[in-house]
């Protein structure tokens, strides 16, 4: 996403730009709500000058409809080309289609009452009988409405990018906690190799280096689900050579979508506390479960692992994974994510919930 600019710069691609995009339905059902409302408020404020009520509401509908209707079909239109625009020029042309439409629509309106004039030779009160003294003061009316709306628009765009900018903040700081801790976990599995097993010891070399290169060389806060297993099946290989055929993981993520996008460093912590906290204490082991799947337009992983009487203490007292992957699901999705725990006497259950957001450029769900 494009920053703003304070000073003449490009305005920046569709989805970065200040305007909202009125080529939306939603856009324009608001609108109509809009003038509906603003018709009626001016009708009633009208009222002891006028007298017909809703003869002048009509009339004031009718108009403010219009009007509206055709601002969001010149700014739809011309969004792409103002879109690429340096600021200034964006908000200028912007304001000058507003108010150009505006008197379009008057003129239109004013010629109108003409003809029905002409065809019937009775005017009617529905149209407006003098031509300046209706023009230009919608003119004028339309030039402070809408630099008012554009500069709504505006802080209203930089408000919500730097709530954008501070989310990413956040998650990133986030990250930065949770990977000394995946650091130093996994070359104390790789000591504990070196003297024992120093062939072993080299293999986890290899795949930590592989780890990290794909954990950490990547400067982007969101990664693919295909790239997070990866991340969660190196680490699973590295415990593997330290706990050997004490630890089974059974992976049943066949249904996840591999392009879905998601917080990097999401599954290998919960893997971690699922090895660390339910098989390292049992002393024959034990087998962790990997399950995913799409329920409807969400994603669900559930990590699980057997429980052991001495790990429920230090389980307790060691929340950090948990609170952090929260936080971070809570920041990329906005509250449309959860991370809920279930715990029973023989497995312990972490279950992620998020949102289906694929990566840009790529299409389907594909297969592992």
């Amino acid at each position: 996403m494009n920053e703003p600019q304070a000073a003449p710069s490009p305005a920046g691609d569709s989805h970065g730009f200040f305007l909202p995009d009125f080529c939306e339905a939603r856009a324009v059902l608001a609108i109509v709500l809009i003038a509906a409302l603003l018709a009626i408020v001016l009708a009633l404020a009208r009222q002891t000058l006028y007298g017909a009520f809703w003869i002048d509401l009509a009339r004031t509908s009718a108009y403010l409809l219009w009007t509206g209707l055709s601002c969001a079909a010149v700014l739809c239109a011309a969004r792409p080309w103002l879109a690429g625009k340096p600021l200034r020029t964006a908000v200028l042309g912007a304001l000058g289609l507003m108010v150009g439409t505006v008197a379009v629509v008057s003129e239109v309106a004013y010629w109108a009452g003409r003809a029905w004039l002409s065809q019937t030779g009775a005017p009617s009160s529905l149209f407006p009988g003098e031509h300046w003294s209706f023009l230009l003061p919608n003119v004028l009316i339309a030039a402070i409405v809408g630099a008012l709306a554009l500069r709504y628009f505006y802080v209203t765009s930089e408000w919500r990018r730097s709530v954008e900018l501070e989310a990413r903040s956040r998650i990133r700081a986030l990250q930065a906690r949770i990977r000394p801790h995946f650091l130093f976990n996994s070359l104390n599995t790789v000591a504990s190799l070196t003297r024992s097993d120093p062939g072993r010891a080299e293999e986890a070399i290899e795949d930590l280096a592989d780890l990290f290169r794909v954990s950490l060389s990547d400067a982007r806060a969101q990664i693919s689900l295909r790239e997070e297993l990866e991340v969660a099946r190196i680490y699973q290989r590295i415990e593997q050579l330290r706990l050997g055929e004490r630890l089974q993981v059974r992976w049943k993520v066949a249904e996840l979508p591999p392009d879905a996008v998601v917080p990097s460093l999401l599954l290998q912590p919960l893997l971690e506390n699922a090895i660390g906290h339910g098989i390292e204490p049992l002393p024959e082991g034990g087998t962790v479960l990997v399950e995913g799947r799409c329920d409807g337009e969400a994603v669900v992983i559930e990590i699980s692992n057997p429980v052991s009487a001495t790990a429920k203490a230090v389980r307790d007292g060691n929340r950090m994974a948990l609170d952090n992957i929260r936080q971070r699901l809570q920041l990329a999705f906005r509250g449309r994510a959860s991370v809920t725990v279930a715990e029973t006497d023989e497995r312990y259950q972490v279950t992620l919930q998020f949102p289906l957001v694929t990566e840009p450029g790529r299409a389907g769900h594909g297969s592992w």
